[in-house]
């Protein structure tokens, strides 16, 4: 057991998060995300909502300051400007977790794929609201 680390990050997740350098993504993705298709690195936090996840890893990553769009989302399918509740609630923890509160970008879905290929790792999460996906981008921690 560790003092101030939030007991739903495993140890390997914690140990990517760790070994993330400035600038790598981490994916927090929802149950129908296609996680191991997609990620050279996979952790699965199964029955774990992807809103705990956010908050737990925000408590611990430092998001970029270097970048205009540190934290985004998945936009609707055919209604880029709807924002699900799941997206509010994000923004919300950003808010008042992040060490660097932004508001959150977006991304076309495929965009998002696109990115999340390429992501440092992605965490699956047993979240079954639509759009429980959100991309991270390590920043750094001052002195």
């Amino acid at each position: 057991m560790l003092r101030n680390i939030p007991p739903i990050l495993s140890p390997d997740l914690l140990n990517s998060l760790r070994a993330m350098g400035h600038g790598d993504d981490i994916v927090i993705a929802d149950a129908n995300f296609p996680a191991t298709a997609l990620a050279s690195r996979c952790h699965r936090l199964d029955g774990v909502s992807a809103t705990d996840v956010l908050d737990a890893v925000l408590r611990v990553l430092p998001l970029d300051s270097f970048v205009p769009d540190p934290a985004v989302v998945m936009e609707v399918v055919d209604d880029p400007d709807a924002i699900p509740t799941i997206v509010t609630q994000f923004q919300k923890i950003v808010s008042n977790t992040a060490d660097n509160p932004i508001t959150l970008g977006k991304l076309e879905r495929f965009q998002f794929y696109d990115r999340a290929k390429s992501a440092f790792a992605i965490i699956q999460t047993g979240e079954t609201r639509l759009y429980g996906n959100i991309i991270l981008k390590k920043g750094v921690i001052g002195r």
